[in-house]
């Protein structure tokens, strides 16, 4: 009965909120992106509208590690993907101005993919390794004056809650520019919304920020190392 209730709540109450609130805040997203670049009050609408999704869907969010971080340091963010939940929760619940690497497809998403150009966000181009290659160099652009990335480098989202293994884009943006890694997992989103289902699970979500890891100490060519260390980080809190 709790799942039917539940059912007929997200079908007649959330998603018709959602949708008008994610519509609004595209709008808005769009309006004051290019007026205030990079700061709180551009990201206001998408934090908001990351903590709404969560919280019309029934799905409670839990942080830790938040001290391990700084908000006006740039950092590459690495973490695992489970689901659609994964971006609610890092809009919502990450303090520092990111922008997220993403794939291009997602540009052609109504009103969420123009807002996100709009806000700076960047589209990997994986139609051959030059145009990714572009993708990435237009990434280091970004990463000044606090600005960090956020990637997900398995690349796309678990089919059973457990990691693939991580790509390189993340690393070399980190590399190039020597900045520190922070690995971060991502607990309970799988079970919100598997892969190939669209059946939705109130519950907890939780987010580990794990501690920065140096990458120069990785340099020049350590750069496999520096991978399988952030990839056991992430995975050890599944």
């Amino acid at each position: 009965m709790k799942r039917f209730c539940y059912a007929v709540y997200v079908i007649l109450i959330a998603l018709p909120l959602l949708a008008l609130i994610t519509i609004l805040t595209s709008v808005i997203t769009v309006l004051v992106s290019p007026l205030f670049p990079n700061t709180a009050f551009s990201y206001f609408p998408a934090r908001l509208w990351g903590r709404l999704m969560c919280y019309l869907l029934w799905v409670q969010v839990e942080v830790e590690g938040l001290e391990h971080i700084d908000p006006r340091q740039s950092y590459v963010f690495v973490l695992n993907h489970q689901s659609y939940f994964d971006i609610f929760t890092v809009y919502g619940w990450l303090p520092n101005i990111f922008k997220w690497v993403m794939k291009i497809e997602l540009r052609r998403i109504p009103f969420v993919g123009l807002a996100c150009q709009a806000a700076g966000h960047i589209f990997i181009d994986r139609s051959s390794p030059l145009a990714a290659s572009k993708s990435i160099e237009k990434a280091k652009e970004q990463l000044r004056n606090g600005v960090s990335v956020v990637i997900f480098p398995e690349g796309t989202r678990s089919h059973d809650g457990k990691m693939l293994p991580f790509k390189r884009g993340a690393f070399r943006i980190a590399s190039d520019l020597a900045l520190p890694i922070v690995p971060a997992t991502l607990v309970g989103s799988f079970e919100r919304i598997p892969r190939h289902t669209l059946r939705l699970n109130p519950g907890t979500i939780r987010l580990h920020i794990k501690k920065p890891i140096d990458v120069k100490e990785f340099l020049p060519d350590r750069i496999p190392e520096l991978m399988d260390k952030a990839w056991k980080q992430v995975n050890e809190s599944l």
